[in-house]
């Protein structure tokens, strides 16, 4: 049901435009442990809830070369800021895409922003990273950048929120409008309707759009995990993920028409055969995890005991599986490290492109 909510409130179209938007801080309520749900408490009919994402960072991208910059590294084409209208400023546009390595395989996962620059005819970009290889990516990028005109640097003056719909009916009532300001960004996630929106904001204090609470940032992951949508490396380890395999094309995060970019041959081949056994899927638990959780990597495996795939990632009783898509719909366990089974279940997520159910 979150789900269908989801996808109702966040759906480009809907709900017509928003009122005047700003800013506002509201008290801390705890959602019930779910995707968005709504609890039992009578105040819990907030239209949306906000996650403060501190795990995210930004770095900021900008300089005459910006744009082809990028281009040569990112899986995607960039979300140049469209034009503005009079004294505003332009749209904002945001995207999705991967930086790869020679070898084709990820590095880091990224959202980006593009931003008309105010003092300049040009477009600026910020990178939205895990924020434990940020200085990495910074590094990434520096050793590409050789004589080109571009400046690379962190932007901590930005604050990432994720804005989630708490249900169909309280999201109708209080629509939301892409922003782009001084102090924030309001925009829809790029990857996929059922991730709401994105909020970058100045404020060091809870940012939260009108009628929404502050969100427990166990639900976001929750959501995220049920949703099937890997992010950080956690779920990409670096030099580890294959970009199919981790449903990039499902998630609007790769283009198979533009120019070169580094690691671009194996997907491209890979896309061009059109064979990808593997893919992440979501998956949840059905007995109790061990105290320390699934390890990283632990072999899935099927009733007669073949291996079909490794757990990635996860929380509580939800998470990724790197799995062969012929074997999920069979009984699967992973074995703990005490021999303990653990029985688990994979599912297919519904806003997936229908030929890959």
């Amino acid at each position: 049901m979150a789900a269908a909510a989801l996808l109702r409130c966040a759906a480009p179209g809907r709900g017509g435009p928003a009122g005047s938007w700003r800013l506002r801080v509201a008290p801390r309520r705890r959602l019930t442990q779910g995707s968005c749900s709504r609890s039992g408490d009578p105040t819990a009919g907030a239209a949306w809830s906000c996650f403060r994402l501190d795990e995210r960072a930004l770095l900021r991208v900008r300089g005459p070369d910006a744009a082809p910059f990028l281009l040569g590294l990112l899986t995607n084409e960039l979300p140049l800021p469209g034009p503005a209208a009079g004294d505003a400023p332009p749209p904002p546009r945001a995207g999705y895409a991967h930086f790869l390595n020679v070898q084709g395989r990820t590095l880091y996962d990224v959202i980006v922003y593009g931003l008309r620059e105010h003092s300049e005819e040009m477009s600026g970009f910020l990178l939205e990273c895990d924020s434990s290889v940020q200085g990495a990516l910074q590094k990434h990028l520096a050793l590409y950048r050789i004589r080109r005109k571009v400046t690379v640097e962190p932007h901590p003056n930005l604050q990432v929120w994720a804005v989630l719909p708490g249900s169909p009916e309280a999201c109708g009532a209080a629509p939301l409008q892409e922003r782009a300001g001084a102090d924030a960004i309001l925009i829809r996630d790029p990857r996929t309707p059922r991730m709401g929106w994105r909020l970058l904001t100045q404020n060091e204090g809870p940012a939260l759009v009108p009628g929404s609470r502050l969100g427990d940032l166990w639900d976001y992951h929750q959501h995220r995990y049920l949703q099937g949508v890997p992010e950080g490396v956690r779920d990409l380890p670096p030099g580890v993920a294959l970009p199919l395999e981790s449903n990039l094309a499902f998630m609007n995060g790769v283009s198979f028409t533009k120019g070169c970019y580094i690691g671009q041959e194996l997907t491209a081949r890979t896309h061009h055969m059109g064979v990808i056994r593997k893919r992440l899927f979501p998956v949840r638990l059905l007995d109790p995890p061990p105290t320390r959780g699934i390890a990283p990597g632990a072999a899935v495996l099927t009733e007669s005991g073949q291996a079909v795939g490794k757990y990635r990632a996860g929380q509580g009783n939800v998470g990724l599986a790197l799995l062969r898509s012929e074997k999920i719909k069979g009984p699967l366990h992973i074995r703990t490290s005490k021999g303990a089974q653990v029985a688990l279940a994979a599912s297919v997520p519904d806003w997936w492109p229908t030929v890959s159910k």
